[in-house]
Order: C-alpha cells, then sequence, then structure tokens
C-alpha cells in the first residue's frame, strides 16, 4: 500500500507541479497585464483540460477492466509501453525546454488576448491538457499491475493535492522551491520507475505471445525473496520488480536506464536552456496587486 502510494504519489506531485506552474504563468500574466476579466477563460479552459483527462483515464483504465485473458495482457502491454514513451518524453523534454516555457506561454496568451476568449480557452486548455493526458496514461501503465487496487489513484490524487497547494503557496510567495534540484532527482527516480513499467510491459506481451522467452528465466530468487513481504511488496509497488523475470525484462530494463539515464545526466551544450529556470521568475510568480 505504502510503496504504491508513493510511486503514484511522485507522479502526482510531479505532474501537478508541471501543471501548476503552467496555469500560475497564465494567470500571473493576466493580473499583471490588468486583464483579470480573461481569468474566467483560463478557469474555463483548465476545467476542461481537468474533464478530458479524467475521462481519459477512467475510459482506459475502467473502460476495459472486464476484459480478461490474452486480451488483458495486451492491453496491460500497450498501455505499459505508451507510458514509458511518455514519462521519457517527459523527463528529457523537461531537462532542455524549462527555460522557454514561461517566454512561450505569455506570447501564446497575448496573441490569443487580441484573438478573444475562445482563443484564451484553448490555450489554457491546450497547456494544461498536454501535461494531463502524459499523467493519465502514465498512471494506467503504473496501475496495470496492481490487481485492482485503489492505492495507486489514492496516491496520485494526493500528490495532485500536494501539487495543488505548493503551487498555491509559489504564487504567493509563501514557498520557493528550487525547481533545477526537484526535477533532477525525481526525474532520476521516474527513469528507474518507467524501466519497471517497461519490464512489466514486456513480461505482459511475452504472456499474450507477442514476444518470445516468457521461460527463459533471467533469475529465480523466489525461493528466499517473498513478494508477500513488506520489501517484496516495496520492491513491486514502486518498481514492478520481479522475483523471476525473463532475460528479455532484464536487458529491456538495463538498456533503457543506462540509455535515458545517460541522456539525462550528460552536461548541457553550450546554448543549450538549462533546468536553472524552473523556478518561476518573481514577476511571473508574484501575488497580485
Amino acid at each position: 500500500m505504502a510503496a504504491q502510494l508513493f510511486g503514484s504519489g511522485l507522479i502526482g506531485v510531479r505532474e501537478g507541479l508541471e501543471t501548476g506552474i503552467v496555469v500560475m504563468i497564465l494567470v500571473a500574466f493576466l493580473v499583471k497585464s490588468q486583464r483579470r476579466e480573461s481569468l474566467k477563460w483560463v478557469a474555463a479552459g483548465v476545467g476542461a483540460a481537468i474533464a478530458m483527462v479524467v475521462a481519459i483515464f477512467v475510459g482506459i483504465r475502467y473502460g476495459t477492466s472486464t476484459v480478461t485473458g490474452v486480451a488483458a495482457e495486451l492491453i496491460a502491454g500497450i498501455a505499459s509501453l505508451a507510458a514509458v514513451v511518455i514519462v521519457t518524453w517527459m523527463v528529457l523534454w523537461m531537462r532542455t525546454a524549462s527555460r522557454s516555457i514561461s517566454g512561450e506561454l505569455k506570447a501564446g496568451m497575448s496573441r490569443a488576448l487580441v484573438v478573444g476568449p475562445t482563443a484564451v480557452v484553448s490555450l489554457a486548455f491546450l497547456a494544461v491538457g498536454r501535461e494531463g493526458v502524459e499523467t493519465a496514461l502514465l498512471m494506467v501503465g503504473y496501475a496495470e499491475n496492481t490487481s485492482g487496487s485503489q492505492w495507486p489513484l489514492t496516491g496520485l490524487l494526493l500528490g495532485i493535492v500536494v501539487a495543488a497547494l505548493l503551487t498555491v503557496a509559489m504564487y504567493f510567495g509563501a514557498v520557493r522551491i528550487n525547481f533545477a534540484t526537484f526535477f533532477k532527482y525525481t526525474g532520476a527516480l521516474l527513469i528507474v520507475v518507467a524501466a519497471g513499467i517497461l519490464a512489466y510491459g514486456i513480461r505482459a506481451l511475452q504472456t499474450a505471445d507477442w514476444l518470445p522467452g516468457l521461460t527463459d528465466r533471467a533469475f529465480d530468487i523466489s525461493s528466499w525473496f517473498s513478494m508477500s513481504s513488506w520489501y517484496g511488496t516495496v520492491a513491486q509497488g514502486i518498481f514492478n520488480f520481479r522475483a523471476d523475470p525473463t532475460v528479455l525484462q532484464v536487458v529491456a530494463w538495463a538498456g533503457y536506464v543506462a540509455v535515458v539515464l545517460a541522456l539525462f545526466v550528460r552536461p548541457v551544450r553550450a546554448g543549450e536552456p538549462t533546468g536553472d529556470d524552473r523556478q518561476p521568475s518573481t514577476d511571473t510568480a508574484a501575488a497580485p496587486q
């Protein structure tokens, strides 16, 4: 339970903060531009994006809950691989693109204000919806191996609540977070989590006979490593660890961690955006005057 809460909670806090920063930039820009009347259109766009994300998660996660057998394994495998793609793109993109986010959002809002309310709603919807769809797909892949447990969803919601509170506190200047450090360490941990999701997805596709090697065990420590113990629950809940993985699972896990982690920690080239500006500037995050 605690492991599932931690893993999904981490996703909720990280993704929630990214979304919160986007909303904070849009709101602060409108307030400082004396365009408070447009805040309701931003709220409408954010609300529509949240509704879309909830529909996607519920539709995929629970709409397929009655599927069993090979079809269930295929859905689990494909959802897990999609989640890996999402988290990989998210982590690597955030590493290099964070500096330009604020400027792009402000420029987009300036153009949207000229066009009208529909453009403002659309900008907020797309900005928040992008982050939300990532979260929904990632959570589907993360939760597929929890045998109907509600703890991953509970952890996600708690993480989002924490992120929302932190966002409000940052907006009013009560809290400042070193986002370069925050995204660095949570990004590295999410890479390991994604590697576990990848291994789980491969196992599901092997079970469905879409990939070979289901009977080729890399090792089997189930005789002394109990998956029902507290440490086994933690390993499975956070990292999707198995005591009897296949060779393909281990190779994919190790290869993914080696390649993606190397890309994530590599030195930033001259002229490439860095994570140093992930803390919103004081003119963006300040409380309304």
